[in-house]
Parts: C-alpha cells; sequence; structure tokens
C-alpha cells in the first residue's frame, strides 16, 4: 500500500519537474544575452558595412508582438532587438559604404509590434536621436524629400538630396574663378619670329665664336652645313649603244650638268643621237632650278633642237622630282614661235633585285600641238618609248646596263617616217654605261 501510494507521488511530481527544469534553462540561455546587450558601447562602432535591410519575417505565429520590458529612461533609445545606442557616438561612425536596403513590400513585410517605438524600424535599430551631419553619402541623385520624414530614417531611408549633401569638404573655388577654364593661346608655338623676352641662343657659348678659341685646329676650315656650301655634279644618265632588229645602229647619250647653292641651281642638259658619226637629233637645255619641296624642283629656261632639219627654239617650264612609290617623274612643258607647243612626260622606277644589281623600267611620251614636216613631227601623240635596263652598280657613282627598248611614233609622225622609208616602230637591244661625278 505504502510502495503504490509513493509511486503515485512520484507521477504527480515529475510533469512540474520537467516545466522547472525547462524554465531554467530558457533562463540560463537568454539572461547572458539580456546582460551583454544592456553592457554594449556603441560609441566606437564602425557601420561602414552595416546593412539595414528588412528584419525577416517571424518565424512561428507564436513568436512574442511587444518589445521586452526595460526601464522607462530606455523605452525610445533601445530597438526590438534588444539593442541600447543611448551612449553611441555618432561623430566616430562611417557611413561611406552603408547599405540602406529597399523598403520591404507593404504586402510581405509584418505589421510593426504595438508597443514598439515610432521611430523603431523594421532593421532592428533606433536612430532617432543621432546626427548625421558629418555623414558622407557620397554622390546620390537628388531625389524630392517627404514632408513628414523622420530626421534619420535608416530603415529603408531613401536618397538623401542633393542639397542635403555636405560639401564642406572640397575646396572652394577662388574668388573670381569662371566654371570654365580659359582657353590656351598657342599662337606664339606655330613658328615665325620669336617673342621679345626669348632667349638668346648664343649665350651658353661664353662669347666664343666658330672657327676660333683653343679646340679649332689651323688649316682646317670650319664645319658648316650643307646649304651653306656650293656644290657641281655631273650625271650621264645613258651613254649606250642601239642595235635596231631592222635599220641601221646609233649611239644615245644624256646627261645634265648641275652646279648650284642652297635651293637654287642651273642645269644644263643634252641629249641626242649620233649614227654614222653624223649628229641626227639633238635637244640642248638651259634652265634654271628651284627646290619647292622635299625631293621636287621646278625648272624654268631655254630649250634648242638641232640635227637633222632646221633648229627650233623653246621657252621650257618643268618640275622633276621623285613621286609616292619612288617612281622618278619629269614633266616639261615648250612653247616655240609659230604657235608651236609640245609636252614630255618621263618617268622611270629602280628596282633593287640586290643591293648591286637594279632593274630599271622606263617610258617617254611627246606631244606636239603643231606639225612640223620639216623635222618630222606630227601633231598630236608624237612617239612613245618603253625599255628595261639592268644595271649592275660596280660603285654607287659607276653602273653598266643592258637593255631592251620598243618605240613608236603615231598619227601624223607615224605617216612622216613611212614616207621617209622609215619603219613607224621598231625594237632595239641597247648595252651602256650610266656614270656621275
Amino acid at each position: 500500500m505504502n510502495a503504490r501510494f509513493k509511486k503515485n507521488r512520484l507521477l504527480a511530481i515529475q510533469p512540474s519537474a520537467q516545466v522547472a527544469m525547462f524554465v531554467v534553462a530558457i533562463t540560463a540561455l537568454t539572461l547572458p544575452a539580456a546582460v551583454t546587450a544592456q553592457g554594449m558601447n556603441h560609441s566606437q562602432m564602425d557601420h561602414g558595412q552595416m546593412r539595414h535591410g528588412p528584419s525577416p519575417a517571424p518565424s512561428s505565429p507564436s513568436a512574442p508582438q511587444a518589445a521586452p520590458a526595460g526601464p522607462a529612461g530606455a523605452a525610445q533609445g533601445a530597438a526590438p532587438g534588444g539593442m541600447n545606442h543611448s551612449g553611441m557616438d555618432p561623430g566616430s561612425m562611417s557611413h561611406g559604404q552603408m547599405n540602406h536596403g529597399a523598403p520591404p513590400s507593404p504586402k510581405s513585410a509584418p505589421a510593426a509590434p504595438a508597443s514598439a517605438p515610432q521611430s523603431a524600424k523594421p532593421g532592428g535599430m533606433n536612430h532617432e536621436g543621432m546626427d548625421h551631419s558629418p555623414m558622407n553619402h557620397g554622390a546620390t541623385p537628388a531625389v524630392a524629400p517627404k514632408a513628414d520624414a523622420s530626421p534619420a530614417d535608416h530603415g529603408a531611408a531613401p536618397a538623401p538630396t542633393s542639397a542635403a549633401t555636405d560639401h564642406s569638404a572640397h575646396p572652394a573655388p577662388p574668388a573670381g574663378a569662371s566654371a570654365a577654364p580659359a582657353p590656351m593661346d598657342h599662337g606664339r608655338m606655330q613658328g615665325g619670329r620669336p617673342p621679345a623676352d626669348a632667349r638668346d641662343p648664343d649665350a651658353y657659348a661664353d662669347g666664343a665664336q666658330r672657327g676660333s678659341g683653343p679646340y679649332s685646329l689651323p688649316g682646317v676650315p670650319p664645319l658648316h652645313l650643307h646649304d651653306q656650301h656650293s656644290f657641281a655634279s655631273l650625271h650621264v644618265e645613258r651613254l649606250e649603244h642601239a642595235s635596231p632588229r631592222h635599220g641601221r645602229s646609233f649611239t644615245t647619250f644624256e646627261g645634265e650638268l648641275r652646279v648650284g647653292h642652297g635651293a637654287h641651281q642651273a642645269v644644263l642638259k643634252a641629249e641626242g643621237e649620233v649614227a654614222r658619226g653624223r649628229l641626227h637629233e639633238a635637244h640642248t637645255e638651259l634652265l634654271w632650278g628651284y627646290a619647292v619641296a622635299p625631293f621636287w624642283n621646278t625648272q624654268l629656261g631655254l630649250r634648242v633642237d638641232g640635227g637633222d632639219g632646221p633648229n627650233r627654239s623653246w621657252l621650257s617650264f618643268g618640275v622633276e622630282g621623285t613621286a609616292p612609290y619612288n617612281i622618278e617623274t619629269r614633266a616639261t612643258a615648250y612653247l616655240g614661235s609659230s604657235g608651236r607647243a609640245a609636252l614630255r612626260l618621263e618617268l622611270a622606277y629602280d628596282a633593287y633585285l640586290t643591293q648591286k644589281l637594279v632593274l630599271q623600267p622606263r617610258t617617254e611620251w611627246q606631244l606636239y600641238a603643231k606639225d612640223d614636216v620639216e623635222r618630222g613631227i606630227g601633231k598630236g601623240l608624237t612617239s612613245v618609248s618603253a625599255g628595261l635596263r639592268l644595271r649592275y652598280e660596280v660603285t654607287p657613282q659607276i653602273a653598266p646596263y643592258v637593255g631592251v627598248e620598243w618605240q613608236r611614233g603615231f598619227g601624223r609622225t607615224a605617216e612622216l617616217l613611212r614616207a621617209g622609208g622609215e619603219r613607224a616602230s621598231h625594237t632595239r637591244w641597247v648595252a651602256g654605261l650610266s656614270f656621275w661625278f
């Protein structure tokens, strides 16, 4: 009987013990967290990486709907999360990287607790008493402020207006400065005469003069620039023997003598054909040349034709130089008496197969504005020649060559050639020498 009573008593006491043990465990878990939250000091907290987004939805419907009770003085400063910001110093807080999140959707956000303060937000932090004047929010787009906006709403705060951004840290522009920089004057950088305050180019010479002083050698002339020297050159471009397939062979020559100083030159040109010791055709020009551009000269002067037939005199004007792709170009116009006029065009190109072996294609075109029967020249396109010569440069000054050349007369000129017993076109083999010094 006593044993049965003891057993029933133990069964009656067991549920109460289980409830007591559960309460003790909950108290042991809750009390340290509450004590830690009450003792936290946020005065030196760095909110640079803090995210103030919306708080997660409660996990179960049995979650408490009221804020935990606390002292009366901490009711407004305590957030629903149990954190006390009453001692926080906002002056040392860095919100440069703070992410304020986006406001939760009205349909998905839980209702705010009835007993929570009005300034508390779902994020769990109450910043109602914080001074955000030194906060740097960076460059934010301008947003019109709300009429009832709270002093510091960080739960889902919109971007501050441009007027609220503090630019006190930016240096102020100097007085009288304009918005746009003044345009730079490049007028004095484009050549012309140097300004009055330019440095004297001879100031560094310390009074020394060229060609004198302790380092000048006796009997050695001082150095000069290239355009300060006078020069003379003789260039024989063609001195060759031609053997045509039909007709007699002959010798052709073409060369020029140049004497000049700087950009000015005096040029003497001569070319012609000699057969059986007799001069059959000759053209001599005396020209004044002037260098107008790199690789280009203009020429003005007189031309005299000799050989078979009466002599003719011409006023000549032309240009010569190196065209793009290293094409040697020479174009000359001639004006003669009795309304005669002529045009001559020469083109040549040097293709270096090796450093010494050069292949040169060459062509020449001649046109006349009037018939000259006495010299066997007709109106229009008179003649065209095209040749190919292969030369070997023993030295840059001396080069023997061999080649082939084709020549043909056109129009009235071809008729005059046939009337004189000659062929209108012929091909000839050539061998010669080119040199200059």
